[in-house]
């Protein structure tokens, strides 16, 4: 069976080599006025929210193709952001989920809520770019890094600032919890196959450390299993397709808070 995460972490070392070759780190850094912004915490933004909720913007997905292609990106997210989202996921990868870099530059100033950048982060130059555009919080896959190459990744967005949700999808990666990582999403997809189970997170939640933010990542699509994941000590929850697949993302979005409250 093709391994969906190799392909795409190939494709993005080919992607980061050709814009270090246009603009390398010292001049993303030299001309980045984000370098000064202070991030929100999504951590806590999670902590104080009444849904938990980090509602996704995703044009699409490899095993689906495009799920809406057309998607207002503007009035989705402050939709999502009016109707009481936690924070905002934003897939900023191109070939494989129909995102753009600049999409959260795009938003940042009409968004008062954390934004987490939704990429394979491999290299500290995406780290730079993060910043740049504006995010508050990186995602890093611990199925897409080796241990030392994740701790170093860490530490480096923790030194711009911003706060990093580390994603595993199996307890061997459990390793990779640290005391810096502030949040830890357990991804109910396999990256491989691309399979998803919400029946991932529940088997691992135990073995998590409670002190964290925990967050239940993909195949949610039900009032009824946020507030069962609720109960078996999730704090957060990472909602896309849900909402995208449908002609307005915002009044979906809108809908399921009211039916979970």
């Amino acid at each position: 069976m093709k391994d969906i995460l190799q392909e795409i972490i190939e494709n993005k070392k080919e992607e980061i080599a050709r814009r270090k070759e246009v603009f390398s780190i010292d001049l993303l850094e030299s001309n980045c006025e984000e370098f000064d912004r202070k991030s929100l915490s999504m951590s806590n933004s999670i902590r104080e929210s009444q849904s938990g909720i980090i509602s996704e913007f995703k044009r699409r997905s490899p095993s689906k193709g495009w799920i809406n292609e057309k998607a207002d990106l503007l009035q989705i997210t402050k939709d999502y952001q009016l109707n009481g989202a936690s924070a905002l996921s934003i897939l900023t990868d191109n070939k494989y989920f129909g995102g753009k870099l600049e999409d959260i530059k795009a938003v940042r100033d009409s968004i008062n809520i954390p934004i987490l950048r939704k990429e394979f982060i491999i290299d500290e130059y995406q780290l730079f770019q993060a910043k740049l555009i504006g995010a508050d919080t990186v995602l890093l896959i611990a199925a897409a890094l080796e241990k030392k190459r994740f701790m170093e990744l860490s530490d480096m967005a923790h030194q711009l600032g911003m706060e990093v949700l580390l994603e595993i999808h199996s307890e061997k990666e459990m390793e990779y919890i640290d005391d810096k990582v502030e949040m830890i999403g357990v991804n109910n997809r396999n990256l491989g196959t691309f399979v998803t189970d919400v029946k991932n997170s529940v088997a691992m939640v135990e073995k998590l450390p409670k002190d964290r933010v925990l967050i239940s990542e993909s195949g949610i699509s039900s009032p009824s299993t946020i507030k069962m994941l609720k109960e078996k000590g999730f704090n957060g929850f990472l909602i896309g397709e849900c909402f995208m697949r449908e002609e307005n993302p915002g009044d979906a979005f809108a809908k399921f808070i009211k039916e979970l409250c």
